[in-house]
């Protein structure tokens, strides 16, 4: 208990950063033996399937991990439930994959590897633990162990249900970290061992140093690829068929794709709409005028996306529209309606009071918890006189098996929340308690002895009651949308027909080239899985129905314009690339056969030619590409040219990515650095290291993963 108040008194806990754990989820006892019966698999490793039943479990334990960290009791929001289900499917591949390599090379992670990581306590992951130091904030192991011994002994019975749930979820929260340094610690190894596969000798050395230290200066005139219209290029079929053939590997793809056009329909408010709300909104200015004798109902009442609670706030906790005007209206004054266009709303709001008042309060307290709601009435009125007879209010707490010590709050740790009931109660008691004051406060099923022992940071505070509406369609305006984009729909049940009349019929169709099925929707818009599934579903050319989607305020179609099979894209789908890069090589021809025409022999010739530009390069190594301002593009061939040429000796003329160039070192230089074999070696060694961590892109391509997914979630 005592360790459960010391790690509860230090704030908020870190958020964990998904990102963090991407190697770190371990599989352990959570991938099941799939059974026979278990056919509905939502995705494939190495020929290893996981059943939707199963992923779904790591999915909620992922999700209560997050929860516990974020201190968030749930995660309603729909992208941030997606992110937790693609980071546990990122994370399932990549453990199946290092555990298939990890065991043909016989590596493993043993119980003691864990406990030094744990004992040394420098790892990331232990930083983002409730058990920290609260003096240093860096991973205390014997806080750990402390709970781990404390909860062993916990008996659930004995102790408040909500001391036992966090006591559970903490638990839950350091066996899935636990297991999460094991694959974490197996990813380590196994990549330690690639990168130890790549090494560096003096010769590399010798040639990284000389690449970064050995700079030249040159003169660099060019003619523009953009200075040739492209009208005048003839670019034949037979050209893109031969360049697709080379590059062919280019454009393979690993999953099929889908290329989609979409209509989205978002359904805004009528003028009727808005002037029944203007109408509304005026009545319910009277009656916030007339002084409601309880504003937290009335405002309710209204509609109000911003409840009102009985405390007082900061202009933090207001809406900035509010907020902007609240200078505008005296105690006791209303301000509008008005219609603030940054959120669509229409809005009034009444100052009700405003009071300078301590932010930052420090308060103690002991809860209290007997058999029954008498003996906890009875027992706590006896610590409370106990303490106001001059008892240690710490002795009394440490008797109860709590520490009484004191911590601070301010508005930023409620401002913003849902506050009613109890914690409205609870709240109100810590921020009008005079300084070392103390109360007996009677909450639910327990009773908190309470005392303020220091307060600071006063600022202005206010009690504002905010009516805020958003200007909304009615049901007859969606209604009439719906039945328009209906009739639409019905009278163009082709994908050629849609594409036709859409914009005859007020629609703009969108394109979606390459939709893949591990997306969560279409177009950003939420609430489109089952359109995305219909979509992988359908032929070519259908159309689908409609679909109600984003917030209840929009609608869709979706028509499947082709579909992209694994394996190697069509011509058809790659012949705008391939036309670029064949228009810039025809455009190299053409002017390098002007150059060869013109017979230029000297730097001034080649400046002087029609459309050339001419510019003066300086610092340029082999190490890094250089950017032409003249051209407008970085060139690499520069760089490599530089290394080799020598001083006022002309280049013949080089393909660029910008235009064609010829080149003219005018001076070199060396860097005044000392080259050192053992740190030059040390740097291509990370170099190997960053490359190597690249390892999983590869692993992934031979593992013919597969995901289906979108058909269950």
């Amino acid at each position: 208990m005592a360790t459960l108040q010391n790690i509860r008194s230090k704030g908020p806990l870190l958020v964990i950063v998904i990102g963090l754990a991407l190697f770190a989820f371990i599989a352990g006892d959570a991938w099941k033996v799939l059974q026979p019966h278990q056919s509905q698999d939502v995705g494939e490793v190495n020929g290893e399937s996981i059943s939707a039943q199963d992923f779904q479990a790591l999915v909620e334990e992922y999700t209560e991990v997050i929860k516990f960290s974020s201190g968030n009791s749930a995660l309603s929001d729909e992208q941030t439930t997606n992110q937790i289900k693609d980071e546990v499917w990122r994370t399932y591949v990549n453990n199946k994959l290092i555990e298939k390599e990890a065991k043909k090379l016989g590596l493993v992670v043993s119980k003691a590897e864990i406990q030094a990581i744990i004992n040394a306590g420098v790892h990331p992951m232990l930083q983002q633990t409730p058990f920290r130091n609260p003096q240093t904030g860096a991973f205390d192991k014997d806080m750990l162990k402390k709970f781990l011994v404390d909860y062993s002994k916990m008996n659930k019975a004995q102790m408040p249900s909500q001391y036992a749930e966090y006591y559970e979820s903490m638990y839950k929260f350091w066996s899935f970290l636990e297991k999460s340094l094991i694959q974490a610690r197996l990813q380590e190894k196994y990549q330690a061992l690639i990168t130890k596969s790549l090494f560096s000798n003096p010769v590399e050395a010798q040639d990284a140093f000389d690449a970064r230290v050995e700079q030249s200066d040159l003169l660099l005139a060019a003619v523009p690829y953009s200075s040739i219209v492209d009208s005048t290029i003839v670019i034949k079929d037979s050209d893109l068929k031969a360049a697709y053939d080379k590059k062919k590997e280019q454009f393979k793809q690993y999953v099929e794709t889908r290329n989609i056009k979409f209509i989205d329909v978002q359904v805004t408010a009528s003028a009727e709409d808005r002037a029944a709300l203007q109408k509304e909104m005026e009545e319910y200015t009277e009656q916030l005028t007339a002084n409601p004798s309880d504003y937290t109902t009335f405002i309710r009442s209204t509609g109000s996306e911003a409840p009102y609670t009985d405390l007082f706030y900061t202009t933090k906790s207001l809406p900035a529209d509010v907020t902007a005007r609240l200078d505008s209206v005296a105690v006791g004054g209303v301000f509008g309606p008005y219609y603030n266009v940054s959120d669509n709303t229409l809005n009034s709001f009444k100052k009700l009071a405003t009071a300078a008042m301590p932010d930052s309060i420090e308060f103690r307290q002991i809860q209290v918890v007997a058999e029954d709601a008498e003996k906890t009435k009875t027992l706590a009125d006896s610590i409370y006189n106990a303490i106001k007879g001059g008892a240690s209010f710490a002795e009394v707490a440490k008797k109860y098996g709590q520490t009484g010590e004191p911590t601070w709050i301010s508005s930023a740790n409620y401002e913003g929340a849902q506050i009613d009931g109890d914690n409205l109660k609870y709240i109100t008691a810590v921020t009008t308690l005079g300084q070392n004051e103390l109360t007996n406060l009677a909450l639910g099923q327990a009773n908190v002895i309470l005392q303020v022992t220091n307060k600071k940071a006063v600022k202005d505070k206010y009690k504002v009651a905010v009516i805020k509406r958003p200007v909304e369609f009615s049901k007859e305006t969606y209604s009439k949308a719906y039945n328009e984009f209906s009739q639409f729909i019905a009278a163009n049940n082709t994908l050629e027909k849609m594409i036709a009349n859409a914009e005859d019929a007020g629609y703009k169709l969108l394109d979606r080239a390459d939709l893949y099925s591990s997306e969560h929707g279409i177009g950003g818009i939420r609430g489109t899985k089952d359109a995305l599934k219909w979509a992988f579903e359908a032929k070519a050319g259908e159309v689908s129905g409609l679909y109600e989607c984003g917030e209840s305020d929009r609608m869709l179609v979706v028509g499947v314009a082709s579909i992209v099979p694994e394996g190697y894209r069509p011509l058809a789908l790659v012949k705008d690339q391939l036309r670029a890069e064949i228009l810039r090589d025809k455009k190299a021809e053409k002017i390098m056969a002007d150059m060869k025409a013109a017979n230029a022999t000297s730097f001034e010739q080649y400046k002087n030619m029609a459309n050339a530009v001419s510019d003066s390069v300086k610092h340029v190594t082999f190490s890094a590409p250089a950017y032409i301002p003249a051209l407008r593009s970085s060139e690499p061939l520069v760089g490599a040219y530089a290394s080799i040429a020598e001083v006022n000796k002309l280049s013949a003329p080089i393909k660029g990515n910008g235009g064609v160039f010829v080149l003219q070192p005018y001076a070199k230089e060396k860097l005044n650095e000392t080259f050192n074999k053992e740190t030059e070696e040390a740097n291509l060694a990370n170099m190997h290291a960053r490359m190597a961590s690249q390892f999983i892109s590869d692993l992934y391509l031979k593992a013919n993963v597969k995901d289906q997914r979108y058909l269950f979630f």
